[in-house]
């Protein structure tokens, strides 16, 4: 193709830098101000810079009658585009936010996480923690130290008087707290006396009281120094000749329902005095102060026994 217009009447075979040629400025060529190449009878299709604008609907041609759409203009540079935002932009309701949002109390960044309050409350746990095993520490090396000076603290000295017994009680006092007597020492009535003969009685030189065994014969026990009114348990020493024995128990002039049950409990042959020793308890109910116990043979009873010793304790066995 030759420098100039040709007479083509396709842009294309237009040369656009004609009017640089000596014979393109023979033909006419002109430099472009708006138009075409250069030539005369050139085609026109230059656009101004930033008049089509890409990603958007092209202008519809309006049908007759019908008012022309105006396209939308772009934002200007560094401006949010109306149709497009990023996903940020938005808020809670789905709507677009106005811009970024600012951090309460003034403009700027946004304020982390209180990292440095979280610290101090750490430290604080912390040092609550040294300062208790501390505390416990001292303490100990304290109780160390005492029972190193003067060995293990006693117990306080508790009053002699014994508790008030209670309904279930096995009793729970000290028994030395409580009176025992020989038999010896009891008020002796109804043929009843004292003897020695009959080795393995517990009392005083081995005296114990015998000749019991006839209706009347009694001994009674005026006993004091009952430290509260409840129940009790009358221990008595006793020997049989290999045989059971029974005999009426009264306490305050109240016979008791249920004979005091003399058995031959040491499993001792008939006859031997000597090996039934042995011992049995009732259920009793004393006053504070004096109380007066008697042990007596009545009609019914089996009263073949020797008596040897007599003690209480606070409480009832089952």
């Amino acid at each position: 193709m030759t420098p100039g217009n040709n007479g083509a009447s396709t842009p294309e075979d237009d040369d656009p830098f004609g009017y640089l040629y000596a014979d393109g400025q023979a033909n006419g060529a002109q430099p472009p101000s708006g138009g075409g190449y250069g030539y005369p009878n050139s085609v026109n299709r230059v656009r101004a810079v930033g008049e089509r604008q890409y990603g958007q609907p092209q202008q519809q041609t309006a049908q007759y009658g019908q008012p022309q759409t105006v396209p939308q203009q772009q934002g200007a540079y560094g401006q949010p585009n109306a149709h497009y935002a990023a996903p940020e932009n938005f808020g809670a309701g789905g709507g677009p936010s106005t811009g970024r949002q600012q951090a309460q109390g003034g403009g700027g960044r946004g304020r982390g996480p209180n990292t440095k309050g979280l610290l101090i409350g750490a430290v604080a746990v912390v040092a609550a923690v040294v300062i208790g095993i501390a505390v416990a520490m001292a303490n100990g090396n304290n109780d160390d130290s005492d029972n190193k000076a003067g060995g293990e603290a006693s117990a306080p000295a508790s009053a002699s008087a014994s508790p008030s017994p209670s309904a279930s009680s096995t009793g729970d006092a000290n028994e030395a707290d409580l009176p025992a007597v020989d038999a010896k020492a009891l008020s002796l009535t109804g043929g009843t006396t004292t003897a020695s003969d009959v080795k393995g009685a517990k009392a005083d030189g081995g005296i114990y009281v015998t000749n019991f065994n006839n209706v009347g014969a009694a001994i009674t026990w005026n006993v004091s120094g009952i430290p509260e009114s409840g129940k009790y348990t009358l221990n008595v020493n006793y020997g049989v000749p290999g045989k059971d024995a029974n005999a009426t128990l009264t306490v305050n002039g109240t016979a008791q329902t249920r004979p005091l049950n003399m058995g031959n409990f040491a499993k001792a042959p008939e006859g031997d005095y000597q090996k039934g020793w042995t011992n049995t308890w009732g259920n009793i109910i004393l006053n504070k102060g004096t109380n007066t116990i008697k042990i007596s043979c009545e009609q019914g009873n089996s009263c073949d026994a020797n008596f040897d010793q007599l003690s209480l304790e606070a409480g009832w066995r089952n």
